[in-house]
Parts: C-alpha cells; sequence; structure tokens
C-alpha cells in the first residue's frame, strides 16, 4: 500500500470524473441522454472486457458463481440503465456542476438505506456528516441567482429531482455490488459484469423500441457529439474507474472516497468557463459544505 499514490490517484479520478461529466453535458445537449446512455454502455463494455481481459487474462469472469452474476448484473441495471439515465438529463438541465453536486447525496443514501435495510448502524460523527452534506446541497439548491442564464425554472427543478433520482440509482447500486463483491472477489471483473450487463440491457431495449436507427443516425449526424461521448467514456468508465480502483487499494478508502468526491469544486471553473454560469458566494460555500460532509461520513 502506498498512500501518495493513492491520494494522487484519487485526486486525479475526481479530476477525470468532472471531464466527463463536462463531455457527456455537451454530447447530451447534442443528441439527447438517452443517445449517450447507449453509446456510452456500448463504449464502455468494449473497455473494460479489453481492460479485464489483459489484466485478469480471460475477458468475462466467466467462472463466477450465478448469485454473484445476479446481484453485479441487478446493481449495473439501477445504476448504469436507470441512475445515469437521470444523471444525463439532469446534465443536459441544469449542467455538470450542480448534477455532480447532487450526487454527492449517493453515499448519503447510501448510508441511510444500509441502516435499515443491512443493519449497518451510524456513528454520531456520520449522521453529523449527513446532516452536513444535506445542508451544503439544500444551500446550493436554494441559490436561484447561481447557475446558467439559459436555465428555465421548469427546467432547474426538473433537473434537481432528475439529480436527486441519479444519486439513489447509485446509492442502491453501490449496495446491490456489496453483495455481488463479497469474499476476495476482483472489483474488476465485478465493474466489467456491471458494466456489460447494462449494455446488454440498454440495447435489448434500444431495439425492442425501435430506437437502434435513430440513435446511430443521431451520432453519424453530429460529430462534436460523438468525439464528446468518446472522450467522456475513456476518462469515466476506462480511465476514471481503473485509477478509483489503484486509489482503494493503495489508501485508506475514506480518504480515497473523500478525495474522488471533490468533483463539484473542480466543476466550478468549468461551469464559469465552458458554461458561462454565474456564482454567488453563498453557491461555492455550500458546494464547499456539502464535500466537507461526505469527507466527514467518510472519514470517520
Amino acid at each position: 500500500m502506498n498512500p501518495q499514490i493513492g491520494a494522487l490517484a484519487a485526486i486525479t479520478t475526481a479530476m477525470l470524473w468532472s471531464a466527463t461529466s463536462t463531455f457527456f453535458t455537451l454530447a447530451g445537449r447534442e443528441v439527447g441522454s438517452v443517445v449517450v446512455n447507449r453509446s456510452r454502455l456500448l463504449l464502455a463494455a468494449v473497455f473494460v472486457i479489453a481492460t479485464h481481459w489483459i489484466v485478469m487474462g480471460e475477458p468475462l469472469p466467466i467462472t463466477a458463481d450465478p448469485e454473484r452474476w445476479l446481484w453485479l448484473s441487478l446493481s449495473g441495471f439501477i445504476g448504469f440503465v436507470l441512475g445515469d439515465a437521470f444523471l444525463f438529463q439532469a446534465f443536459v438541465w441544469v449542467g455538470p456542476r450542480l448534477s455532480m453536486l447532487m450526487m454527492s447525496l449517493a453515499p448519503v443514501i447510501a448510508a441511510v438505506v444500509s441502516w435499515f435495510a443491512l443493519d449497518e448502524r451510524l456513528a454520531m460523527p456520520q449522521v453529523i456528516g449527513i446532516l452536513v452534506t444535506i445542508t451544503g446541497v439544500v444551500i446550493v439548491m436554494l441559490d436561484r441567482r447561481a447557475g446558467s442564464t439559459t436555465v428555465e425554472n421548469k427546467d432547474y427543478f426538473r433537473g434537481i429531482l432528475f439529480g436527486l433520482g441519479a444519486a439513489s440509482g447509485q446509492a442502491l447500486g453501490l449496495i446491490a455490488s456489496k453483495f455481488g463483491l463479497t469474499g476476495d472477489f476482483s472489483p474488476l471483473s465485478g465493474n466489467t459484469i456491471r458494466v456489460l450487463t447494462a449494455a446488454v440491457i440498454m440495447w435489448v431495449l434500444t431495439f425492442v423500441m425501435g430506437q437502434a436507427k435513430h440513435t446511430i443516425g443521431a451520432l453519424i449526424e453530429k460529430r462534436k457529439a460523438r468525439f464528446a461521448i468518446v472522450g467522456g467514456t475513456v476518462f469515466g468508465p476506462f480511465l476514471g474507474v481503473w485509477l478509483s480502483l489503484i486509489a482503494i487499494q493503495n489508501a485508506p478508502v475514506g480518504i480515497a472516497s473523500t478525495l474522488m468526491g471533490l468533483s463539484p469544486i473542480f466543476l466550478v471553473p468549468v461551469g464559469l468557463i465552458i458554461f458561462q454560469e454565474t456564482f454567488t458566494w453563498r453557491t461555492v460555500l455550500g458546494t464547499l459544505i456539502a464535500v466537507g460532509g461526505v469527507a466527514l461520513l467518510f472519514l470517520s
């Protein structure tokens, strides 16, 4: 274990996820969030299978038992198909900065659900961390002077709701993953199952709904969207996930998770420069409070 390498990998992961959300926001505003999710999952499946083949010596963990496949497949469906569908539409409506800030509620939701469903008790510092995180997010949500000037009130509130849906999907997906990763099962193999299953489900639904032609046509027509989707997929499901595994292997989970949760802070200048958002001190303060609450939740 090398804590310095783990910390560096975690910070780099947060930066990559910031870039990923930016790429997918740009692509979603060109071709729609559904097309982005379909394309991203297909590319991600190719990347993770190739990585698993190189690292583990086989393209798929076919020797994993059926129960493990069931839990990880369920995790992929909830997290990637449902949760990311909400997230990518939130990107379109309110931008990556606010959407990723809403995603900081995912560990809070996971902790609360685990408390009731798995009897995982929370210590007082963790409860305080949850309350601090919620407070920070609420401060930013109530500051309607901040954000893109092009966001309508209707889109803003829908974006907030979809951000909550994305956070809930990620939280529930992580809980399902916990059952699938019991023992010494490789996280890389687990992620391969999750991404592959999600991609298969997504494209089966695409063909059933007769949307395959529309999806391919949109990608052919919008060149910028194609590059943005490829860039977002490389930085997120491929490099981002790989570095997050390195971070967790080399640094304490609490520290690694806290550093990887810094994306909303990195997205502040991105929102200012790329999306022409305006900020008040209340927005910056609320973002810092929310990230601090997540840090308290993990580090305690």
